[in-house]
């Protein structure tokens, strides 16, 4: 069970990251990375960030780009939340694909 401070920081730590990666992706046209979901340990030291990737046959390759890069988005999440955060959190990232998931049911139910 998650406590309230871990959700607050999860919280901040989705924000700022979807404030990322919108950036980065404007750049880059016919490419959506949201951030679903941000899981924080219990001693704040690890943040599983789990994305949504549109296109989703691009997922793979875009998620290998960004655990490449992973210590400058680091970096860049450290200047937002230097003053909320004492450490930043080890970032690790996974493909959530709960709505390729949902659109497989939905086309199963409609056979």
């Amino acid at each position: 069970m998650e406590t309230t401070r871990q959700n607050k920081i999860a919280r901040l730590i989705q924000k700022d990251l979807a404030n990322i990666f919108q950036e980065q992706t404007r750049k880059t046209h016919g490419v959506l990375v949201s951030v679903s979901i941000v899981r924080v340990s219990s001693d704040l030291s690890v943040a599983k960030v789990y994305l949504s990737i549109f296109p989703s046959n691009r997922a793979a390759e875009l998620l290998e780009n960004i655990n490449a890069n992973a210590s400058q988005i680091r970096y860049m999440l450290g200047t937002l939340e230097r003053h909320q955060l004492r450490i930043i959190p080890e970032l690790k990232f996974f493909i959530d694909d709960s709505l390729d998931y949902i659109e497989n049911i939905d086309r199963l139910l409609k056979k």
